[in-house]
């Protein structure tokens, strides 16, 4: 069996989220269709990010595993002739067997984009959060700041529907960064956010609740408190999905894995 490595960008506007589900068009089901007619056999696709309807993608990443001869340019190109045009397989490559997108993540970047401008222009319609009236972007900027490191998001995630199961989930989370930017030449702000992994909804709550320091109905230094308080009702509100883009996933080098490899065996020789 071979593996290959998809690198994907796509316009979630039209999409249900990434993971397959019956009856709705989504990006993972739509790659799975398109996947199975080209090997002409069974294929599945797993997704390194399970974006939600709405949610765009610059790098999503996926693999599947496939008897065909089809070299992974083959597929790329064969893939982007019958998806849709607002799905785009940007890259592709075979990789070793124990490669999987979903479990050997290590990182994920985040971009949220909020278009400032008085008047929102028609291509940016479901590209991105409209949000024309007064913010306080500095303090904003200091906030952002402040999720950065290891904490407990209870406060900024969606619930499971479950009390019990709420209480059972692990919802701690490392942040390698955060930051507000200006886009340069634009009437535009963007949250950028890197961090480990998220929980659902984790992004958007953060920026509902930095829009919501913007607005000085919070202050930078409530943050804190927020993680320390576990509530979701104290946090800001989860803005809309079409301002959110995934912008890149992080994997292990290949090659450490493959020195490791080489030093194992050498151990176990000597």
């Amino acid at each position: 069996m071979r593996n290959i490595k998809l690198t994907i960008a796509y316009d979630g506007a039209e999409f249900h989220g990434w993971q397959l589900q019956p009856g709705v068009r989504t990006v993972q089901g739509l790659l799975v269709d398109a996947a199975c007619k080209i090997a002409q056999e069974k294929i599945f696709i797993q997704g390194a990010s399970r974006t939600d309807a709405g949610v765009h993608a610059l790098g999503q990443v996926a693999n599947f595993k496939t008897q065909s001869a089809l070299s992974a340019t083959e597929f790329q190109r064969a893939l982007n002739a019958l998806l849709p045009p607002t799905i785009r397989v940007i890259a592709a490559e075979e990789m070793g067997p124990e490669f999987h997108a979903r479990w050997q993540a290590q990182g994920k970047t985040y971009r949220y984009r909020i278009y400032r401008g008085r008047v929102l222009p028609p291509f940016e319609y479901h590209r991105a959060l409209h949000y024309p009236w007064a913010l306080d972007e500095a303090a904003m900027a200091e906030a952002a700041r402040k999720f950065e490191g290891e904490h407990d998001f209870s406060s900024f995630a969606a619930s499971s529907g479950s009390e019990e199961d709420d209480r059972d989930r692990n919802m701690t989370r490392v942040i390698y960064s955060s930051e507000i930017v200006r886009e340069p030449d634009r009437d535009e702000i963007a949250y950028l956010v890197r961090g480990q992994s998220f929980l659902r909804y984790m992004v958007r709550k953060i920026v509902g609740t930095l829009i919501e320091v913007g607005k000085g109905r919070l202050a930078p230094d409530d943050i804190p408190k927020l993680f320390e308080s576990r509530d979701r009702s104290r946090s800001g509100p989860t803005v809309p999905p079409e301002g959110l883009y995934l912008v890149s996933l992080e994997f292990p080098d290949p090659t450490d894995s493959l020195a490791s490899s080489a030093s194992r065996r050498r151990s176990a020789q000597s």
